[in-house]
């Protein structure tokens, strides 16, 4: 397999290489404006959606690490590593599509739905991710990785190169981290999906929109995850 390793490898310098690019002017401009809007919400209303966020988020990390096989990564290569979360993919994709549509078809009231089902699914995918790489998800650093995971996929282009390198160290960063940063965490992943949020509210049209989207947020994740775990197992 050491073929396919040094494939993985290109394909993750490739990657990096996106991650780490310039941002564009759209992108510099969309997140000033964001910000600028962040920065008219209440500093009460921001306590009140961190620890929400907070709250609904170890809520389901309990829950996915709870019902994850822990044996999933005995004697298997790379390659059926990332071909069996490749297939988990699939059906989490399937799922959220159907949550999605669902949910946007509903108009208001099943739109808000959406928020913490696809929050449920997005962390169960990773857990099982994480399982097939073989890293223990009853230990907190490997649950707090999650998280960065997370961050990674669903933040802006700043926030992204500032987790990929925390990534991409995570051994000796690790040492270095008692919480994660709630707020930041929040408010980037608020950001990241308001606008295709908003649109999924729209009664009927919500529900092309939510499927749509939820299908695209499940394939950033996917391959988000399955690079940072390809990055810890190489070493690169």
């Amino acid at each position: 397999m050491m073929e396919y390793e040094r494939k993985v490898q290109d394909d993750l310098q490739a990657w990096q290489r996106q991650i780490l690019r310039k941002s564009s002017i759209l992108n510099r401009m969309s997140k000033k404006a964001q910000g600028k809007i962040n920065e008219l919400i209440p500093e009460k209303v921001h306590k009140v959606l961190t620890e929400s966020i907070k709250t609904m988020v170890k809520a389901t990390l309990v829950g996915s690490n709870i019902t994850t096989s822990k044996d999933q990564a005995a004697n298997k290569s790379l390659y059926e590593r990332d071909e069996l979360v490749k297939q988990k993919l699939s059906t989490f994709r399937k799922t959220a599509v159907i949550e999605g549509a669902g949910t946007g078809a509903g108009g208001i009231l099943l739109g808000l739905a959406d928020f913490p089902l696809l929050l449920s699914i997005k962390m169960k995918f990773l857990f099982e991710a994480a399982a097939v790489y073989g890293f223990d998800t009853n230990e907190y650093e490997e649950r707090l990785f999650i998280l960065h995971v997370f961050q990674l996929a669903f933040s802006s282009d700043e926030k992204r190169k500032e987790t990929f390198h925390m990534i991409a160290n995570w051994e000796e960063n690790k040492q270095l981290l008692a919480e994660m940063d709630w707020q930041a965490f929040q408010q980037e992943y608020r950001d990241y999906i308001d606008l295709v949020k908003l649109l999924q509210l729209i009664p009927g049209f919500g529900a092309i929109v939510g499927a749509y989207a939820n299908y695209n947020l499940l394939d950033h994740l996917g391959e988000t995850a399955m690079n940072a775990y390809r990055m810890r197992i190489l070493k690169i």
